[in-house]
C-alpha cells in the first residue's frame, strides 16, 4: 500500500472520530438546553417557599394520586413529579439543598409558597391509605426535616385552624363575663 493510501485512509478515520465526536458534543449541548427550562421551573417554585417537601409517591392508585393533586391545587400548591437529576440541579446552593441526598427512585416535590405545613399534612392523608407512598424529608421555612420531622410538621394544625383555636379561647371568657354582668343586672333590677 502507498503512503497517500495510507494518509487517506488515515484522514478518513480522523474525519469519522471527529464526526462521531461532534454529534456526541452536540447531543449532549440539546440536552442540556432542554434540562435547563425544567431546572428553571423548579428553581423558580422552591424560590421564597414556605416549604419544600420530597415525597416517594409509589404505590398510589390513580385514582388517589388524582383526589391527592386536586386537593394539593385547591391548597395552593404546586406538585409534580421530576426527574431526580433536574431536581439535583436545581436544590445546588439553595435551601434545599441537603434534600439531595434523597433523590433514588421516583420521587415528586410538594411546595407552597404560603402554608408551611400544608403539604406534609395533604400528603400525610394519602400516605395512609397507600403505604408505599412516604415524606421522605422536607425543607420548612429554610430548615432541613428528615422523614419523622416531616411526619410530625403533618399534625400541626393549619394557621386557620390555630387562629380560630385562638379567637374562640379569647372569645370564651368575655362571652362568660358578659353572661355574669347581664345576670347581676337582672337580678338587681327584679
Amino acid at each position: 500500500m502507498d503512503s497517500s493510501a495510507c494518509a487517506e485512509d488515515f484522514l478518513f478515520s480522523i474525519c469519522l472520530a471527529a464526526h462521531k465526536i461532534y454529534k456526541e458534543v452536540y447531543h449532549f449541548m440539546a440536552k442540556v438546553e432542554l434540562k435547563k427550562p425544567v431546572v428553571d421551573e423548579i428553581s423558580e417554585n422552591i424560590k421564597d417557599a414556605e416549604s419544600v417537601i420530597l415525597v416517594q409517591y409509589c404505590g398510589i392508585t390513580v385514582e388517589a394520586d388524582t383526589q391527592l393533586r386536586k386537593e394539593l391545587r385547591e391548597a395552593g400548591i404546586t406538585y409534580k413529579v421530576y426527574k431526580n437529576t433536574m431536581m439535583n440541579f436545581a436544590f445546588k446552593g439553595t435551601d434545599c439543598e441537603p434534600l439531595t441526598k434523597h433523590l433514588e427512585g421516583p420521587n415528586a416535590i410538594a411546595i407552597s409558597k404560603t402554608d408551611a405545613t400544608a403539604p406534609a399534612r395533604i400528603i400525610s392523608k394519602y400516605a395512609k391509605q397507600a403505604p408505599t407512598m412516604k415524606m421522605i424529608a422536607g425543607v420548612v421555612e429554610g430548615n432541613y426535616y428528615d422523614e419523622k420531622g416531616v411526619a410530625s410538621l403533618a399534625a400541626v394544625p393549619s394557621r386557620e385552624e390555630l387562629l380560630g383555636k385562638l379567637l374562640g379561647s379569647i372569645q370564651s371568657p368575655i362571652a362568660n363575663l358578659a353572661r355574669v354582668l347581664n345576670q347581676i343586672a337582672e337580678s338587681k333590677a327584679e
